[in-house]
């Protein structure tokens, strides 16, 4: 049954996760979107954009791509709502951060369970390029 200390319980656990998420992805926002109208942005998609050809991605995508690799999704979020993507390139850029989001913690996790960590990243960073070069030539 419903009762109002579970409402607010619940609400409060809402706010508190929302609060969390917008300290990553607000600033994030804001800063991409910063870059954009600075020459930073045309600097490193010029950088990236050969790499990303393969993927059939934008330059501008591959920070999205670093954000969730090396912070976690919520970065990647914040970053990728400031580009002008196609549900195509959406859908490359997901999956690839599916397979390996956070390497940096999650690799550390992997290590204390007795996996070997550097494998397992390697492993990740592999399957997510593959997949990235796989859905380009289906897509």
């Amino acid at each position: 049954m419903l009762t109002v200390a579970t409402f607010k319980k619940g609400f409060q656990r809402g706010l508190t996760t929302t609060w969390n998420l917008a300290k990553v992805i607000v600033p994030v926002y804001l800063i991409v979107t910063f870059l954009k109208y600075t020459p930073v942005m045309g600097i490193v998609a010029g950088f990236f954009e050969p790499l990303m050809h393969f993927f059939g991605l934008p330059g501008e995508a591959s920070l999205v791509l670093v954000l969730g690799k090396l912070l976690n999704i919520y970065a990647a979020l914040g970053a990728i709502s400031t580009l002008e993507l196609t549900g195509r390139e959406i859908t490359i850029i997901a999956t690839m951060l599916l397979l390996s989001h956070s390497l940096p913690v999650e690799s550390a996790v992997s290590g204390r369970t007795g996996v070997n960590a550097m494998l397992m990243t390697g492993f990740r960073l592999v399957i997510s390029v593959i997949s990235g070069l796989v859905l380009n030539l289906v897509l």
